[in-house]
């Protein structure tokens, strides 16, 4: 990659829409499933997928499962999305009260 398409990569990934949503890691071995919340949800798999592929994830229960069934037996599903114009004050609050939600209706644990 040139430098000129390296600067306009850049400059695209800076420009882009956050992604405010809730999210869930399922267990498809133990039918497990962990609820969590993100600004960045495009690229919070990411994130999660490093973590427990080094075995550093802060979510103990979730690195243990990891290691005992390994990455092939989870997924990453988006479970909501706020839309682009829900008030920046109140989408803390909105995520917070969403994940007690789906976390309640999915049996899971808080991430």
């Amino acid at each position: 990659m040139d430098r000129q398409a390296r600067k306009a990569a850049t400059a695209a990934y800076k420009e882009r829409k956050s992604a405010f949503g809730v999210y869930a890691v399922v267990c498809r071995a133990t039918g497990e499933a962990w609820v969590g919340q993100s600004r960045h949800l495009d690229t919070q798999q990411n994130g999660l997928w490093f973590t427990l592929k080094h075995g550093t994830s802060p979510h103990r229960s979730l690195q243990a499962a990891w290691v005992e069934h390994g990455e092939g037996e989870f997924s990453f599903e988006e479970l909501e999305r706020l839309r682009e114009d829900f008030p920046a004050l109140s989408r803390g609050d909105e995520l917070k009260r969403r994940q007690a939600l789906w976390a309640a209706r999915l049996q899971g644990k808080p991430l």
